[in-house]
């Protein structure tokens, strides 16, 4: 882990926002807006895989998906292998779409049920490079190979395949333009235990093999510290912990993340952890509160926390958290 941060980093983000609009009235005007993602700032390294994690609703999809270009950047600025993509049109962004793949949650959903997944698979080569079709069904075959399928899968559709299956097919369309960050969207979450644990394993083959970068995003953190090497945690669009993966879950600073952590079942029969139970619920994200978002639901908040953010800081060797109290 040392070693990847001493290395340059591959993407650099840095103040990300992502508001939505509110619009109201007879003639829609913009009323307020919805802030999914809130400064958001950290280095992602080549090689290592940062797992992103929150709750439901605190932005981490939407960061993932705006890091990719999918979502339109308000404000910040994301740099890619040294280059500036941040705010760049759609069509100036397709050439790097190679580069940057993404991994969807909900499996059947992102393959087209009338296309065979062959097709689904060899649309990225018709896009993007001018191969013809005999060369693009072998390297297709290939990919299907690699994932733990047949070759003769590649004229079937999606809904002969298990979820187990369908994900396999949906990391081979991601890996398929060998790109070196890939996004993964709670890609294992909608998959039983026993497959997961094949797909995370097939994830980190993958990797190694081809020296890809992952952003896995997650609400399961037993899978984030099986899979992760720095884990950022995020509440209502801001982050508020980022740490090596074994530093955060052996030492957490932040009230939320300790939340979190304590929520997990202990693996030993009989041992007990202290369960830290948050009061009352996330707040609106159009709404949100003045100071630190996390202080309505924090049990050590003081009055400074309700007036003032607190600072994005290093508190230990790459430990960072954004708290007036730690």
């Amino acid at each position: 882990m040392t070693k990847l941060l001493q290395q340059k980093p591959l993407l650099q983000l840095r103040n990300i926002k992502k508001y939505y609009p509110i619009k109201g009235g007879i003639l829609q005007r913009v009323q307020g807006h919805v802030k999914a993602v809130e400064n958001v700032t950290v280095d992602v390294y080549e090689g290592e895989t940062l797992g992103v994690v929150g709750e439901s609703g605190c932005g981490k999809s939407t960061f993932g998906r705006t890091v990719l270009g999918l979502e339109s950047l308000t404000e910040g600025s994301i740099n890619f292998k040294g280059q500036e993509i941040g705010g760049l049109p759609h069509r100036k962004l397709k050439a790097l779409k190679k580069e940057m793949q993404m991994i969807f949650q909900d499996p059947f959903a992102s393959l087209n049920p009338k296309q065979c997944i062959g097709q689904a698979i060899e649309e990225a080569f018709i896009i993007h490079t001018n191969l013809p079709h005999n060369e693009r069904k072998e390297i297709v075959i290939q990919l299907l190979q690699e994932v733990g399928l047949k070759p003769e899968h590649y004229d079937r559709y999606p809904h002969e395949f298990s979820g187990g299956q369908r994900q396999r097919i949906g990391i081979a369309r991601a890996i398929a333009l060998n790109p070196s960050l890939v996004v993964c969207d709670e890609a294992v979450s909608a998959l039983d235990v026993s497959v997961q644990a094949q797909v995370i394993k097939l994830l980190k083959d993958i990797q190694n093999k081809h020296n890809l970068t992952y952003m896995f995003i997650s609400h399961d953190l037993g899978v984030v510290r099986h899979i992760s090497d720095r884990v950022l945690v995020m509440y209502l669009g801001n982050t508020v912990e980022l740490a090596p993966v074994e530093q955060l879950f052996d030492n957490p600073l932040h009230p939320y993340t300790k939340a979190l952590l304590s929520a997990i079942p202990r693996p030993v029969p009989g041992a007990k952890r202290e369960r830290i139970r948050l009061q009352g619920e996330m707040p609106n994200p159009a709404n949100p509160p003045k100071g630190c978002a996390f202080h309505t639901r924090c049990p050590i908040a003081t009055d400074r926390c309700k007036e003032a953010r607190p600072e994005w800081r290093e508190v230990e060797n790459n430990h960072f958290v954004a708290c007036h109290e730690v």
